[in-house]
């Protein structure tokens, strides 16, 4: 890992090209590989040799591509994957098998939260949901001892509760187990989780890092901090012999890179859910600015949330850098230079009075994406959280009348002018 700056990382991170070979990334768009020898390719397939042979488990694009993404977080080693929805459950799926049980936040993204409830449970994976908020206390009570991870995001979406990590990784060190967390809306520009005490990190890069809503992607990072060994019981598939690649023990032969490694030789290969080569070269583009615009989208968002603060057609306004939030205090720890460019609010109209307000916006559009460089708009209890019941909603952090909207990169003014054109339009 390099010890640039950010700012070279976004650029220059990742792809090392040697004499006579192109200085931009290029897309290896090929599914194979070529060797001159069986023996060659033998050696690749008992994992004692390293290259590639088939894109489904690696390909050079993609893994330049992480490897910058693993140098913006400070890892050790990452893999790309088709979308952070894969992400997310590679990185459970990993460690967890029929039986075993995880601890995560209940204010998570609404398809996590089904991945997790729902589709894992028929795995025979249970998740027990608890309140970021509650003391260690009161987390302690939802630990099993069958219990293989902690998941959080460091900023949920879309109810904007900003994660305490460290009482997080605390309490999952605690029952021996890693702390894995969504670093999506932060961005490692705004927050590396690793330097909190988070184990696994995990990214939708269809969001910031794209950056354009162009690819969609998923993104691992392994800290290689936590040791699996010192928890052997509780983690046998990368400490005891894996038959499928002839007895060989993750953690013994290959360390700090045990977790990414088993991910990609053995989850990947039978579940398949890579990143094109193309898609890994759209998010390369975004990453190279990535330091310019994150910092943009949350200047324009500070000034959003205030202008909807002080708007009289305003019921209420959740933004991490406003003073009046109940997370601006971990805002300010975790992430003092900005939080993302996403606010949650609602009107005073209630839900159809919100819903109403969205159809007459003209600049921002109505889409089910969030956090690229365009403003965008959306009302998760009708969309993105619509499979929820009321009750779960709640338990999300979901208000009826909860409006996620996404702050683009474009002039500010002409944000709010297009939200007041709005609000006035609805009150007449």
């Amino acid at each position: 890992m390099s010890n640039y700056k950010m700012e070279t990382t976004c650029i220059q991170g990742g792809w090392k090209p040697k004499k006579g070979e192109p200085r931009v990334l290029p897309i290896y768009q090929s599914t194979t590989f070529k060797y001159d020898t069986s023996e060659q390719m033998a050696k690749l397939f008992d994992l004692e040799a390293e290259g590639y042979f088939y894109t489904r488990l690696q390909n050079p694009t993609n893994d330049a591509v992480a490897q910058k993404i693993c140098e913006l977080e400070g890892g050790v080693a990452a893999m790309l994957t088709s979308s952070g929805q894969a992400a997310n459950f590679y990185a459970v799926f990993n460690i967890c098998e029929s039986g075993d049980h995880i601890v995560s936040a209940a204010t998570i993204y609404g398809g996590t939260s089904n991945l997790f409830t729902v589709t894992m449970k028929k795995l025979g994976i249970e998740v027990t949901l608890v309140n970021s908020d509650a003391s260690e206390e009161e987390l302690e009570q939802a630990f099993r001892p069958n219990t293989k991870a902690v998941f959080a995001e460091t900023i949920s979406n879309p109810s904007l509760v900003v994660l305490d990590i460290e009482k997080f990784a605390n309490i999952a060190h605690k029952h021996g187990v890693p702390l894995i967390v969504d670093n999506t809306f932060a961005t490692p520009i705004n927050c590396r989780p690793f330097e909190f005490g988070a184990d696994i990190v995990t990214h939708s890069t269809t969001k910031y890092m794209d950056g354009h809503a162009m690819s969609v992607g998923g993104a691992i990072v392994d800290s290689g901090n936590f040791d699996w060994m010192a928890h052997a019981e509780k983690f046998p598939g990368l400490t005891t012999p894996d038959d499928s690649y002839h007895g060989i023990i993750y953690a013994e032969r290959f360390g700090k890179k045990a977790y990414i490694t088993k991910a990609t030789v053995q989850i990947m290969r039978d579940l398949g859910s890579i990143q094109s080569p193309q898609n890994a070269f759209l998010l390369n583009i975004g990453l190279e600015t990535l330091h310019l615009r994150v910092p943009r989208h949350c200047e324009n968002a500070q000034k959003i949330a205030e202008y909807l603060e002080a708007n009289e057609h305003v019921a209420w306004v959740n933004y991490p850098g406003l003073k009046s939030s109940k997370y601006y205090d971990l805002a300010q720890k975790y992430m003092p230079n900005g939080s993302c460019g996403v606010i949650a609010f609602g009107l005073k109209g209630g839900k159809e009075f919100s819903i109403d307000f969205m159809d007459h916006l003209k600049l921002a559009c109505i889409v089910t994406h969030v956090a690229d460089a365009r403003t965008c708009v959306l009302h998760p209890a009708s969309h993105t959280h619509r499979q929820l019941t009321d009750e779960q909603l709640i338990e999300a952090g979901v208000q009826p009348d909860l409006i996620r909207f996404s702050v683009g990169i474009e002039n500010v003014d002409d944000i709010i002018a297009d939200i007041q054109q709005a609000l006035d339009a609805v009150e007449k």
